[in-house]
């Protein structure tokens, strides 16, 4: 009788599935992300609804919360002094679609460590005036 040389495949296909389910457990675990919230449409263009915080990253990349001018370095600070006495931690960031992306995060982190919860993103060609 010669001898059989046929590889036995059951213990591979245990392993094989055992791996997928991994895998398939793993993989929702892994995504990451921000939650935003987009703004209602009900006001006028450009006006903001009572109560809100609008930042506003213009295009020469200036700072504006509801339109009072902060200098970049002092944001952090004047957004404390707003979120530290509101209930609701809701900011809307506003920027020039034309300004560099990082720029627009690095805003949202400050806003991020000044106490706010919930972020609100509003892409925009802002008008030359």
């Amino acid at each position: 009788m010669a001898a059989s040389a046929e590889p036995n495949v059951v213990p591979l296909c245990d392993v094989l599935l055992v791996l997928l389910i991994i895998f398939m457990v793993i993989t929702p675990m892994v995504q990451k992300g921000i939650d935003i919230k987009l703004p209602e449409t009900t006001a006028e263009a450009g006006a903001a609804p009572q109560g809100l915080i609008v930042l506003t990253l213009t295009r020469d990349l200036s700072v504006l919360v509801n339109q009072e001018q902060v200098e970049m370095n002092m944001l952090g600070g004047r957004l404390r002094e707003i979120y530290e006495v509101r209930q609701d931690k809701t900011i809307f960031v506003r920027a020039d679609a034309r300004v560099p992306f990082s720029a627009v995060i690095d805003m949202i982190d400050i806003a991020k460590g000044a106490g706010v919860d919930i972020t609100g993103i509003i892409p925009e060609y802002f008008t030359e005036d």
